[in-house]
């Protein structure tokens, strides 16, 4: 069984068509990014994956369940986490963290936050309102709620996008083990190829709403003769074509 699986999916706001019959699979216990430029579809994606968007048509199954007709069935073995949702700041991390574990009826909900702000050195911070925080600090919390029910589903919205590199580079250190302790599986949308490089079995581009190339990064280099994802991202975002494709002309 697939963790995930996209069929021939589209989204539609009116005229616009943010995303256009994508379709892909990502295997349990794997790390898969979804690149793309701003509009590309990513966040339209990942909505429709969490369930907050319908799709206008297709078929989208999370972890054996249909989305759109049984998500209340998975939601609670899923997560998800992005810099760009804030938190409620009138409440302070330790109420914020409480609020959400009683959401997912995290059983030994206390420990499950101590050990939680142990590993994401939130301890001193629990008696802070969310608005106090700093973006690193949110950051953290932020994972910190994502990780409570422990998914077997992590969904990621960019991340690392406001750490300094060094606790960036222990937070994917982190993500990598808990999917080894865990076995969970791992979607990310990330602009830092690094990350993708780093952390990812399978890469997915998308653009103007369309998967446009797929693969490991191994593949994706040899496939454009490149030696970095952001060389590779850059050749699909400015229509630079590949050196196997044969309508390519050399200039």
């Amino acid at each position: 069984m697939n963790a995930v699986e996209v069929r021939d999916v589209t989204k539609r706001f009116g005229t616009v068509v943010a995303v256009d019959t994508i379709s892909f699979t990502v295997q349990p216990g794997t790390v898969t990014a979804l690149l793309g430029g701003n509009g590309a579809g990513k966040t339209t994606t990942l909505s429709m994956l969490l369930g907050l968007l319908l799709p206008t048509s297709g078929e989208i199954s999370l972890l054996g369940q249909d989305m759109i007709r049984h998500r209340y069935r998975v939601l609670p073995r899923v997560n998800f986490s992005s810099p760009y949702v804030d938190l409620p700041h009138r409440l302070t991390v330790r109420e914020n963290l409480t609020v959400y574990g009683h959401l997912y009826g995290v059983p030994g909900l206390k420990a499950r936050m101590a050990e939680l702000c142990r590993d994401l050195d939130l301890t001193g911070l629990l008696d802070r309102p969310a608005g106090k925080l700093s973006a690193g600090q949110k950051t953290r919390v932020s994972m910190a709620r994502a990780l409570l029910n422990q998914p077997e589903l992590l969904l990621l919205d960019e991340p690392t996008a406001s750490l300094d590199p060094d606790t960036a580079d222990w937070l994917r250190g982190y993500f990598q083990d808990y999917r080894r302790r865990t076995g969970a599986t791992l979607l990310l949308a990330s602009h830092n190829m690094t990350e993708v490089e780093r952390m990812c079995d399978q890469v997915l581009i998308m653009k103007t709403g369309r998967i446009v190339d797929r693969g490991t990064p191994a593949e994706l280099f040899a496939r454009y003769a490149r030696d970095t994802m952001e060389e590779v991202f850059l050749d699909i975002a400015r229509d630079r074509r590949r050196p196997d494709d044969p309508c390519r002309r050399e200039p």
